[in-house]
Formats: structure tokens, sequence, C-alpha cells
């Protein structure tokens, strides 16, 4: 069965669409891909489609399907590298795709991830109840800011 890459890249994955996409392909990648954010605990998700010339409705639908469950998962996702033709044709059938946040490029679509990490993460900080001290002690992940909070959470209901 053909499958389409999934690389992880620190706290994100990496998508390369090389192929033209079919409807089974499509299927087989946001349940691959989906399945990947649950095991590596991905934070984002980075889908290059510069190689895809043509998106039809389907396709374009699965993009969106995995931006929504990806969300859903505790992951932001990005698609880069639209040609123009395919930004046209999605816009002529009327799918806005939304809760995909797009690039023109790789570059450009990494530092769209790790912004939106970063401000996460600084919202958490902020919320939560961790000291100075300890953000420059040491890296503060997101699963220590939830814990954090869900410590302080805890002890407030007592």
């Amino acid at each position: 069965m053909e499958r389409i890459p999934i690389l992880q890249m620190g706290e994100f994955l990496l998508v390369t669409i090389q192929v033209d996409m079919h409807d089974r392909l499509a299927m087989t990648l946001q349940d691959d891909l989906t399945n990947r954010i649950t095991q590596t605990h991905a934070h984002g998700v980075l889908i290059d489609i510069s190689a895809l010339e043509i998106v039809d409705s389907f396709i374009g639908r699965i993009l969106g399907n995995v931006a929504k469950m990806s969300r859903v998962l505790d992951a932001e996702t990005v698609v880069v590298g639209m040609q123009p033709a395919v930004a046209i044709t999605l816009v002529e059938l009327g799918l806005s795709l939304t809760g995909i946040r797009t690039a023109l490029n790789v570059e450009k679509g990494m530092l769209l991830l790790r912004s939106s990490l970063d401000d996460y993460t600084r919202s958490q900080i902020t919320r939560s109840h961790i000291t100075r001290s300890q953000i420059t002690q040491s890296h503060i992940t997101r699963s220590q800011i939830a814990a954090a909070e869900w410590s302080a959470d805890d002890g407030a209901k007592d």
C-alpha cells in the first residue's frame, strides 16, 4: 500500500506530498498523521503541497479535516507551497480551509509553527503558577505547564 512519509523534526511533523493524491492515499495520510501526532506528542504539522498541481474537493476537505483533527490533538497545522492554480481551484470550489494556516514555503511555515508554539507556551506560563526562577532554571515543556496547571487547579479545589 502506498504511503506518504511523515518525518519528525523535534516537536513538529513534516509531510511532503510528492505524488498525485488519490482518495485512498488521502484517507491513509489522514489516519497515519493523526496516529503519529498521538504517538509523538507533536505540537505542529507542516504539510508541503508544492508538488501538487491539482487538488479536488475531496482532497481539500481532507486537508481541512487533518487540520481540525490535529487541533483537537493539540497540534497546529500549516500548509505550505500551494500553487496559484490550486488556490484558485479551492476558492472556486468554495473550500475555505478553515483552521489551516498557510505559508509560501517550508521555511516560512516552520517560522509560523515555532511562533504559535512560543505564543502558546508564553500564555500558559502566565496563566500557571510557575515562577520566573523555574522558567530560567530549566526548559519548560507544554506537558510540564499542563501538569503545573492541573496541580494548581487541584489545590484550589481543596
